[in-house]
């Protein structure tokens, strides 16, 4: 059986894409916007990417401080995640409505959203202009994990929640799904182990 393929010319359609809560401090204030284009970059030293846009709001305090946060928030936070994509932080403080608690940790410059169980401490490690983004490369300094989140002193995903942004027809956020095979087991089948 041949699978039919089309063609719909270059595309960002890379399946699931994270669903970031991006802070920063922006002319003293803390502010968080939403972004999907990002994920981890390097193992040793931890680093992890995020796409943003020139003319973002947040982006302007990345670039002054050399410091962000990544949050991850829970399926709890779906509706205040959506708000942050939608509203610009130059017109509104996000914060109260929200109702964010905000916490720093090493970096002074760096807010944290206490309501999401994962949050990252970043150092800008380089900035790359792309075109209509800036690649912002971040050095993960420090980790905070909600405790009710840990199993055996490890991050645990069923406990932290985290969902998916999906692009395409309809665009929408998604809870993950089933366990469906144990990582770094499963294909050995394959090589007849």
């Amino acid at each position: 059986m041949i699978t039919e393929k089309v063609a719909l010319g270059p595309q960002t359609l890379v399946y699931p894409m994270p669903a970031f809560l991006v802070g920063a401090l922006v002319n003293g204030k803390p502010n968080f916007m939403t972004a999907a284009w990002g994920g981890i970059a390097c193992s040793n030293p931890p680093m992890l990417t995020v796409a943003l846009q020139h003319h973002r709001y947040t982006y302007k305090g990345i670039k002054e401080h050399g410091t962000f946060s990544v949050n991850i928030p829970s399926i709890e936070m779906v509706t205040e995640t959506d708000y942050c994509g939608v509203v610009s932080g130059s017109k509104i403080d996000k914060n109260p409505v929200c109702g964010f608690r905000i916490f720093f940790g090493k970096r002074e410059t760096a807010p944290m959203i206490e309501q999401c169980p994962v949050n990252l401490e970043c150092n800008v490690f380089q900035i790359i202009d792309l075109g209509s983004h800036a690649l912002i490369i971040g050095q993960i300094m420090e980790t905070h994990v909600t405790r009710e989140c840990l199993t055996d002193g490890q991050p645990d995903v069923c406990k932290i929640k985290p969902f998916a942004f999906t692009h395409g027809n309809p665009s929408a956020y998604q809870a993950l799904g089933e366990v469906l095979a144990p990582a770094f087991k499963v294909g050995k089948k394959l090589k007849g182990l």
